[in-house]
């Protein structure tokens, strides 16, 4: 029988009854025989807590002692798990994300899975065990204990169901499925029954929280069977598939928002032909994640640039383009922030022209600025400010047509209810 994976987040296992509730959903698979591996988060906001507390001993605490720190959330849910499992009559072995062999790179913080080393886990499954490993973590060649990021249990549990070849990942949240756009910003938002890893991919990276973007890029890679599910219902959830077996009727599947948005404006770059090599190569240095790129020629001597990067990576963004000031040889660094991306998705866009216009025409006649645009086949996202985010959300969610009507949306309460 194939192995199930399942992974519960922070708000799952947020409480001792949430665990207990969790644990008889994983001892119901382990009753009909399937070998089962649990990924886990830290309780609620456990790990928020923890970084408030590593920030009150240091406004910067150094990246390898926050990764000592962080794991430690996890440890506490896969232990607890276990206990409740155990009292069910399960047996079960917690691992931390090390012991179940989970190699990553250096970079603390935002490491990345390099392999996993499975043969522990498959050892517990073959006892009979369920393995509870913990999630966002593993270590480095050297022994280093490293973290994958916020949402990187996600990461951790699509990683182990493609090393473990499994018949399916489940990925368990306070949510029934993915959404058309968020529905507490969007209240006739409509859960889709499924979607292309391409559009997931896309929603994911754009600010649709329901799934980490490396997990998507991993189940993509390695077409890992995926379905986001709601660990409070039964509902069936939204399988995430290949495109060829989905309907395209609409051309825009979905709307996504994120609210931590900073532009930088870096004016009067020498017009070198390296000159955008040489800028975005430093930052990358720096392992920050560049986003939007618009590049204006100021005159036949000098270019202005602009780039997006999240709200929280601002900060170092400027810090590194002002101290190589000599080497980029720029006039001028402008940083804005209180923005926010509104982005529409779906794969019938390729085919579908007046996509833009349409998404241009409903922010104009809602009377919104929009400061930067980008798109690709699948999306248009603009930059906007933040504070007319969730009323562009709900404009563009009508505009495209996306709007459930209210009979439908009585429903989808009564299956969440159920």
């Amino acid at each position: 029988m194939g192995i199930v994976v399942q992974k519960y987040g922070g708000t799952s296992v947020g409480s001792v009854e949430r665990i207990r509730r969790v644990a008889e959903r994983v001892a119901a698979v382990h009753a009909q025989g399937k070998p089962c591996v649990v990924t886990v988060s830290a309780m609620g906001k456990t790990t928020d807590q923890l970084i408030d507390l590593a920030r009150q001993v240091s406004p910067r605490p150094p990246a390898r002692e926050m990764d000592m720190l962080l794991t430690t959330g996890e440890q506490v849910s896969i232990a607890l798990l276990a206990m409740a499992l155990s009292e069910l009559g399960v047996p079960a072995r917690s691992l931390t994300g090390w012991q179940a062999g989970i190699t990553t790179d250096e970079i603390h913080g935002k490491a990345r899975i390099q392999e996993i080393d499975t043969r522990l886990i498959r050892e517990c499954l073959d006892r009979g065990e369920v393995v509870i490993v913990a999630g966002f973590q593993g270590k480095t060649a050297t022994g280093e204990i490293t973290t994958l990021g916020r949402g990187g249990s996600d990461t951790t549990a699509v990683a182990l169901a493609a090393a473990l070849e499994a018949e399916v990942c489940e990925i368990y949240t306070d949510v029934p499925g993915v959404f058309t756009a968020d529905p507490r910003v969007v209240p006739r938002a409509g859960k889709m029954d499924e979607i292309s890893f391409e559009e997931m991919l896309e929603l994911a990276h754009l600010g649709a929280a329901v799934l980490h973007p490396r997990s998507v890029e991993c189940a993509m890679k390695h077409r890992v069977p995926l379905v986001v599910r709601s660990s409070f219902s039964e509902e069936p959830g939204t399988w995430v598939k290949e495109a060829k077996d989905l309907e395209t009727e609409r051309h825009v599947r979905g709307i996504a928002h994120d609210m931590h948005v900073a532009r930088m404006k870096v004016l009067g770059l020498k017009n070198r032909i390296e000159t955008l090599s040489h800028l975005f190569g430093i930052l990358a240095d720096a392992h920050i994640n560049v986003d939007m790129i618009v590049q204006s020629e100021h005159d036949a001597e000098r270019i202005d640039v602009a780039f997006s990067v999240h709200e929280d990576e601002g900060e170092l963004a400027k810090e590194v383009i002002e101290a190589r000031r000599e080497e980029l040889d720029y006039l001028k660094v402008l940083y804005e922030t209180g923005l926010a991306k509104v982005s529409a998705v779906g794969a019938g866009m390729v085919s579908r022209p007046g996509v833009a216009a349409k998404m241009f025409a409903a922010l104009t006649d809602a009377g919104i600025r929009i400061k930067m645009v980008s798109t690709s086949e699948i999306k248009i996202s603009c930059v906007i400010p933040r504070e007319r985010a969730v009323e562009a959300v709900r404009e563009l969610h009508a505009a495209f047509g996306l709007d459930v009507a209210e009979g439908e949306m009585a429903g989808i309460a009564a299956k969440g209810a159920g």
